[in-house]
């Protein structure tokens, strides 16, 4: 009787390729999930990001039209036109203010300005010509005038009586309780753009009533829950007190994972089939194509390292280039300090021969002025003032000196308020020529800062002298200063409402020898920075705004 032939050591391979297989087929499903999950997350991540960038750029647009607006009808509250109307309201004093009302509604945008008597009845209005003009209408139970007239200032998102549509009314008081001043701010442009975004956007305030939305059905109702496949991110507004919320879609997520998990797949699928064909191949080669192929494998893996390396080493060739030429204008940078250093402390060596003869002349003359008989009465002050400002200048040719040293870094209690009005006087004149308007609140006299009293003065006077010229040609130049304290700073704030500074003039405002002046050195900025630094203090500005002026903060130690 025959026997059957024995295939046991078959099993064995048999057992092992099944074995293997079933590894792979785990490890497919693994990468699948796990390419299913990176994807998911991937893509929420950002559209989390991309949300938390457009609600932050909503937010934006709504807290600077918010601003401006509430700027109008504090400078409205305080024009003297204004004021006389309410106090003497003639029929040629309203007439006159509802057409400068009208002209101010124009450029502003707004969308109705008008001015109430202590009753409550508008004597004014820039809609003075339209068939719904709020002249004469009675607005005492519109809770913007109560809380004006008790408060100060006030603001209401409410229907209009008179057009029945929808607006954030801002309010100020006139004087000392003369009248209101109320402007009106319908946020339809920028409901519009919302509105032609695939996401939902809407406004509430702090009580939850939804004052603007992309949906205007949706106004003064409750706000929103976010339906499933929705995330919503929220950004707050202080200066309305109000919260932006925007919805957006997170089904986005799930169709790139599903769409990352095909393409996996795909991959997966397509390098089995391979690995199947070139396992079945390396089978049928024989030892000659298998030498070739290894041959083929080192010249290949020869050439990609030496591909690698002439990579390396033209990326350190670059990075050294650049590094050398950043060197290099380094080096031209301080070569022109030094020799800045030099010039200075010569011309303040020179200056002070003939600054001490005049001085001396000077007080000579005062000497001898009881002599003369009679003497001139302005002889005797304007010799003074020649002492004053010998000494002015000799205080000045010292910084000079000091600017070409290392500074010591002594300072001393010094009084701003008296500072910042000695750098205003320097700049009284041409500020009345140009016509600018200077607006500061008063300093407290004993309010004082760690510094030096001229080097202080040097500060102030170049913000000033920057902020002038940046107002050249402006129809309405303005300076506002502001003035914020706390028990160990003090921050002088100034600002122009000038064409702003420029991204690239901002990002080179501190480094010397660069200036946007056709007759700058671009030294000014930076001996003020470096001056306020040697005070234990910084100078900043404010990052370029669109529409905007620039705003220079100059933040001091305060005094003991």
């Amino acid at each position: 009787m025959a026997s059957l032939p024995d295939d046991s050591p078959r099993r064995p391979g048999r057992a092992r390729l099944l074995g293997l297989s079933l590894l792979a087929v785990l490890l497919c499903l693994g990468v699948l999930a796990e390419a299913f999950h990176l994807a998911h997350r991937s893509t929420l991540a950002r559209i989390v990001l991309e949300a938390e960038v457009a609600a932050r750029s909503r937010a934006l647009a709504v807290e600077s039209e918010f601003a401006k607006q509430r700027a109008v009808a504090a400078i409205l509250a305080d024009d003297s036109q204004v004021r006389g109307a309410l106090a003497a309201p003639t029929p040629a004093a309203t007439a006159a203010m509802s057409r400068k009302l009208d002209r101010l509604q124009d450029e502003t945008q707004s969308s109705v300005i008008y001015v109430l008597d202590l009753t409550g009845t508008a004597l004014a209005a820039s809609n003075w010509n339209e068939p719904d003009s709020f002249v004469g209408s009675s607005y005492a139970f519109r809770d913007y005038f109560t809380v004006a007239l008790r408060e100060g200032t006030a603001q209401q998102f409410a229907l209009g009586t008179v057009s029945h549509r929808p607006g954030l009314y801002l309010s100020h008081v006139v004087g000392e309780g003369l009248g209101v001043v109320v402007v009106k701010v319908e946020f339809t442009a920028i409901e519009a753009s919302w509105a032609v975004s695939a996401d939902r956007t809407f406004v509430t305030e702090p009580d939850g009533r939804v004052v603007l939305a992309s949906l205007p059905e949706t106004r003064f109702t409750p706000a929103p829950v976010p339906a499933a496949g929705q995330l919503a991110t929220t950004v707050d507004l202080p200066s309305a007190g109000w919260a932006l919320t925007l919805f957006t879609a997170s089904a986005p997520a799930l169709e790139s994972a599903v769409l990352a998990t095909g393409t996996a797949a795909l991959g997966l699928g397509l390098l089995a089939f391979g690995a199947g064909m070139a396992w079945r191949g390396a089978r049928r080669v024989t030892r000659r194509a298998e030498a070739e192929r290894r041959y083929s494998a080192d010249l290949e893996r020869a050439v990609d390292e030496r591909t690698r390396a002439l990579s390396d080493e033209m990326r350190e060739r670059k990075a050294t280039e650049q590094r050398l030429g950043a060197l290099q204008a380094d080096l031209v940078q301080a070569n022109k300090l030094a020799a800045l250093g030099q010039i200075t402390a010569g011309v303040a060596h020179e200056v002070n021969q003939p600054l001490a003869t005049i001085r001396l002349l000077a007080e000579n003359g005062l000497a001898m002025l009881p002599e003369v008989r009679p003497a001139p009465p302005e002889v005797a002050g304007n010799l003074a003032t020649i002492v004053r400002m010998a000494d002015r200048i000799g205080h000045i040719t010292a910084e000079l000196r000091g600017f070409a040293r290392k500074a010591t870094g002594r300072t001393e209690p010094v009084k701003l308020g008296e500072a910042f009005e000695a750098s205003l006087l320097l700049h009284a004149s041409r500020l009345r020529s140009e016509m600018v308007r200077v607006i500061a609140p008063p300093i407290p006299p004993d309010l004082a800062v760690m510094g030096d009293r001229i080097r202080l003065e040097q500060i102030l006077v170049n913000i000033l002298q920057n902020a002038q010229d940046a107002l050249a040609d402006r129809p309405d130049p303005q300076i506002v200063v502001t003035l914020r304290q706390t028990a160990e700073t003090v921050t002088l704030s100034i600002a122009d409402n000038g064409p702003g500074l420029s991204p690239e003039a901002a990002a080179k405002l501190f480094i010397p020898f660069t200036t946007t002046k056709p007759d700058g050195l671009g030294l000014g900025l930076v001996i003020a920075h470096d001056i306020a630094r040697d005070f234990g203090g910084s100078l900043r500005a404010d990052p370029p705004a669109p529409g905007q002026g620039a705003t220079f903060h100059l933040d001091l130690r305060r005094a003991p």
